[in-house]
């Protein structure tokens, strides 16, 4: 399955999800993670408070911090291509670049042109 990489700022634990000031972007994001890993995808994700050797020893991220600074994290990385910085992506986008299918929304039936519950129902 695909690789993916995400490299956060500086966070007091390992998904931001803590705290009296949670970014509410922050939950929503560690959920799509773990639906990617349900999907069977490999799924890493590092902070650089606590694995800061992690940003040293890959190139890309090392070369971004150095030209960017950390404005440039997080950044999501799939399959050693760079597909997001400086924001979470959505699950839509995590599907697109990994290629996992998603189940389409609900939608409420409709009724049709032939009566308010549609077809010889006998209820209207």
């Amino acid at each position: 399955m695909t690789k993916v990489q995400i490299y956060d700022k500086a966070m007091c634990c390992s998904t931001g999800v803590c705290g009296p000031q949670v970014d509410p972007v922050l939950p929503k994001f560690s959920a799509d993670l773990d639906w990617l890993k349900e999907q069977g995808h490999d799924v890493i994700r590092f902070n650089l408070a606590q694995d800061p050797s992690e940003f040293a020893k890959n190139a890309t991220v090392k070369k971004m911090l150095a030209d960017e600074g950390v404005e440039c994290l997080p950044l999501v990385i799939v399959d050693d291509r760079v597909v997001s910085r400086s924001e979470y992506p959505s699950r839509e986008n995590l599907a697109m670049w990994t290629g996992t299918a998603m189940k389409p929304k609900a939608t409420l039936p409709m009724a049709d042109d032939s009566g308010c519950c549609g077809g010889d129902t006998g209820c209207c």
